[in-house]
């Protein structure tokens, strides 16, 4: 008989006469002859009630099953007599596949996230993990879903890359030569020896190489791990992350912003509608303000402003902030913040910020001052997505890339791609682990990750 997972039959219309369950046990209790087991098999929040009775001839064993022991049932799905629950399994034989020790680490209690971080490879286990995991696999499909039912294709990034898009040096670097030999030139490595022949780095985005397919066939995005060697110890920053990121042809900053905002307000209301049973868990026991949020941001039309009205706001505001609000500092999450959760109440795209505080691929408004440069901003997060109208003047462009001291023979492909039938093309990055952060109320990215990876970390 095929196994059945509890979410289609916790969603049956009707009784049915055979059904095979296999999952694990949660709980169980025991009543005069009968015992009373809880199973789930990860398939969805609810788990299911078997019902034991002291016929089956393996009862005295099923009666010391313990939590974390797995078992496959074969019974009937009746209604339940009990409350909390429609339907209920009465088993006619229950195969013990596994018993879990006492030692089993996740007891039916409250775990700390600090604790369970210890335990990564088990906390998928758990309600809340379960729960924040499931919704991660339903929004990876919805972000696939937008992009294609709108025309992108779909671009596969290289991981390894000789390229720094943002400029910012926190590289891992990729090496097949012997560390405690390596050949030296000039008193100094000699990567000439190398695998690559140049120096060779994990990607900190895909964004380069979207470019590259966008101005060839139209609209691409790139959805993949990028890798930052930032030693951050914040609730904010893990070294591997998954980013999103289109790239559209013949596209201002304008189309931009409305792409933006859109991608945000889809994902949102996608996931309020699909997965409603595991945002209500984060709504009970992590956020209780999580479900106003999200409608909020499911339905505004996002506020626009450009930097220096948003730095005007914050200057006036009045309010003490950490870190100073001066003309040309970039925004900090603290003021991000207070223009979302307190002035305006919803989100803001600001745009048009100092080039001075941007990558040299942004394209140099008329002022040459500001470049055309967005982001999208939300409660509670901050920042979720950031992009820019890129530079197609290849002039302009070597300009950029002298005041920043880049090397324009290491971008010579980059570089060609505005001499042969350049044109306008805007692209952004949207946070993935940002993203679940703001569906599910949880405030630490390394518990939106599967197995993070952070400085001092790297088991599991």
């Amino acid at each position: 008989m095929k196994r059945t997972k509890i979410v289609h039959l916790l969603k049956s219309e009707h009784p049915v006469d055979r059904v095979l369950v296999k999952g694990w046990v949660r709980t169980r209790r025991d009543s005069k002859s009968l015992s009373f087991i809880e199973v789930n098999d990860g398939s969805c929040l609810r788990g299911l009630q078997i019902i034991a009775d002291n016929t089956l001839n393996n009862y005295e064993s099923i009666a010391k099953l313990s939590t974390g022991s797995a078992i496959a049932i074969s019974g009937k799905l009746i209604e339940s007599h009990g409350s909390g629950q429609k339907w209920e399994v009465v088993a006619d034989k229950i195969d013990i596949i596994s018993i879990a020790p006492e030692t089993y680490p996740l007891q039916k209690k409250r775990h700390s996230d600090e604790f369970l971080r210890t335990i990564a490879h088990l906390r998928p286990r758990t309600n809340k993990y379960g729960a924040a995991f499931r919704i991660r696999s339903e929004l990876s499909y919805a972000v696939h879903r937008f992009f294609r039912d709108r025309g992108f294709k779909y671009l596969h990034s290289p991981i390894i890359t000789a390229a720094d898009c943002e400029g910012a040096g926190e590289l891992f670097r990729v090496t097949a030569l012997a560390l405690d030999n390596p050949p030296t030139k000039d008193g100094k490595i000699d990567y000439s020896m190398d695998f690559f022949g140049t120096e060779a780095n994990l990607t900190v985005s895909g964004q380069l190489s979207a470019e590259m397919f966008a101005l060839a066939l139209g609209d691409v995005y790139t959805f993949g791990p990028t890798f930052r060697a930032e030693n951050s110890h914040t609730s904010r920053h893990v070294a591997e992350f998954w980013m999103v990121e289109p790239e559209m042809a013949f596209c201002d900053l304008d189309g931009n912003m409305d792409l933006a905002e859109e991608l945000v307000k889809n994902l949102t209301a996608f996931i309020i509608k699909e997965c409603a049973e595991d945002l209500e868990l984060f709504a009970r026991f992590v956020d209780k303000n999580l479900m106003a949020t999200l409608d909020n941001i499911a339905s505004s039309e996002f506020i626009r402003l450009p930097y220096e009205a948003a730095m005007e706001i914050l200057i006036k505001s009045g309010k003490k902030f950490e870190h100073e609000v001066a003309f040309g500092n970039d925004l900090q999450t603290e003021h991000e913040r207070y223009l979302t959760e307190h002035h305006f109440k919803q989100p803001v795209i600001v745009y048009d910020y100092p080039k001075e505080i941007k990558p040299f691929y942004m394209r140099l408004n008329d002022d040459h001052k500001t470049v055309g440069a967005m982001d999208v901003l939300v409660p509670v997060i901050g920042e979720i997505v950031g992009g820019s109208q890129r530079e197609e003047r290849l002039d302009v462009l070597e300009g950029r890339m002298d005041e920043m001291g880049l090397s324009k023979d290491a971008y010579w492909w980059y570089l060609d791609s505005r001499r042969f039938g350049s044109v306008e093309h805007s692209g952004f990055g949207l946070g993935f682990e940002r993203l679940l952060m703001l569906l599910t109320g949880i405030r630490n990215i390394r518990d939106v990750v599967p197995f993070p990876r952070t400085p001092n970390s790297i088991e599991f």
